[in-house]
């Protein structure tokens, strides 16, 4: 008896608190992220420890910030993404926290309903990005909605090492604000949202970009989605200001006419992605004043319209020094069009997905006419027929070093290659998609 009475005596002691903080935060940080959420619950000091682990997180109510839990909870953040609470939730909604979105990964939130939100106060939004610079000096990254020009001037100033910026609903006199982001690198701006609660008709024109250029000029990532108007002056702007440019994504663009002389002068651009876009550019210009992207390697279009004779033939001369070319969904891709990427001397890899109007007899002359690709895949595109490849084409197959082949889903083309052996060349196997 006096023995099971001392062990439920020593069962009742907190041996956890003879640890100190440092040694309870390396045993955690071994844990298994689903072992995250129950052993914070085990008291209070290891919810504490716990949240310091935390780097990043989507917050989902606004209160959550402005109440101070936040910080206390979480002290050591340095990625947070503030769009989904940049709104209340009217009385009789769920309450609701935060969602953890890395490392340690796990959610403190209720479902929220569209009928259960209302636009949150720019006031509101500016006394939060407050608390935010006072508490998160060492910020590395963060999304906004709605922020104003004083909101955005606050934090940058104070968070001096922020290098991930993304607005959306921002407009012109938004960006004066990131006048003090002298160390951002990635910049995503949505000018306006797709409609629903929060559809507004802000937009950036080249005033914002020109803004943008002269106080970002160490960016290496630029997105501009949404609606976003700019013209030739303020991508040249932002090709002569921000010259570690690399990457620069439009999406859903509304540029005026001209836009794509302007490239050249984004000296070490070297990914040009677009997104469903409706246009390229409606009036590109004379084919001599267009200039080439000298660094460019990779161009990307997805979900595009590609109609206009004009500007698909300035945009592959414009990036006439590729190596990869990827085309997903770009309706109205025919074979007189796609005959223009053939001055992309230098492309090594072509991807080519669902692009419907491209025949065979359209993909063999331009591939002929690229003595360095080494890189081709096809796939969901129903107008190429495995029947229709001449001895040219099933020649330069043999050569690739790399060959996904499935135009539609009775391509038996990969199999016959198989057959006979052409999927080997100096001990090695060409990778195919088989029908």
């Amino acid at each position: 008896m006096h023995n099971h009475h001392s062990r439920d005596s020593n069962s009742d002691i907190d041996f956890s608190s003879l640890l100190s903080d440092q040694l309870l935060l390396r045993v955690f940080s071994k844990l298994p992220i689903s072992h995250h959420l129950t052993t914070s619950l085990v008291c209070k000091r290891w919810l504490f420890l716990h949240g310091r682990l935390v780097p990043s997180l989507k917050l989902l109510d606004w209160r959550f910030l402005e109440s101070g839990r936040l910080f206390a909870r979480f002290p050591l953040l340095t990625e947070i993404d503030t769009v989904p609470s940049s709104c209340i939730l009217r009385h009789n909604a769920p309450n609701s926290g935060v969602l953890l979105t890395s490392k340690p990964s796990f959610s403190f939130s209720l479902p929220i309903h569209d009928d259960d939100l209302s636009p949150l106060d720019p006031d509101r939004i500016h006394q939060g990005l407050q608390l935010i610079a006072q508490n998160y000096p060492n910020l590395r990254r963060i999304s906004l909605f709605g922020a104003s020009e004083h909101a955005l001037a606050t934090l940058s100033s104070a968070c001096r090492t922020l290098q991930e910026l993304e607005l959306h609903s921002c407009g012109d006199l938004s960006l004066k604000g990131v006048s003090g982001c002298a160390n951002l690198q990635v910049m995503k701006l949505t000018a306006r949202t797709t409609g629903g609660l929060y559809a507004s008709s802000v937009m950036v024109s080249d005033i914002g970009l020109t803004i943008l250029a002269q106080n970002c000029k160490r960016l290496v990532k630029l997105e501009l989605s949404g609606g976003c108007e700019g013209s030739y002056d303020g991508v040249k702007a932002i090709g002569e200001c921000c010259q570690m440019l690399e990457e620069l994504t439009l999406q859903d663009h509304r540029m005026d006419g001209g836009w794509l002389a302007a490239l050249s002068f984004c000296a070490n651009l070297k990914t040009l992605k677009l997104r469903s876009c409706r246009a390229i550019d409606s009036d590109p210009g004379l084919d001599e004043h267009l200039g080439v992207c000298p660094m460019l390697q990779e161009l990307h279009l997805e979900r595009c319209h590609v109609r206009d004779t004009k500007s698909a033939k300035s945009l592959f001369l414009v990036c006439g020094r590729v190596r990869e070319i990827v085309l997903r969904s770009c309706w109205g891709l025919r074979d007189d069009l796609f005959a223009f990427a053939s001055v992309c001397r230098r492309v090594k890899l072509l991807y080519l997905e669902h692009c419907s109007l491209l025949t065979t007899g359209g993909l063999e002359s331009v591939l002929l006419s690229w003595k360095g690709l080494e890189r081709l895949t096809v796939v969901s595109c129903s107008k190429i027929k495995d029947k229709e490849v001449t001895p040219e084409l099933a020649s330069l197959f043999s050569v690739l070093k790399e060959l996904k082949w499935r135009p539609d889903t009775r391509s038996l083309l990969s199999a016959d290659l198989e057959g006979v052996g052409m999927w080997r060349k100096g001990g090695k196997f060409f990778t195919g998609l088989k029908g």
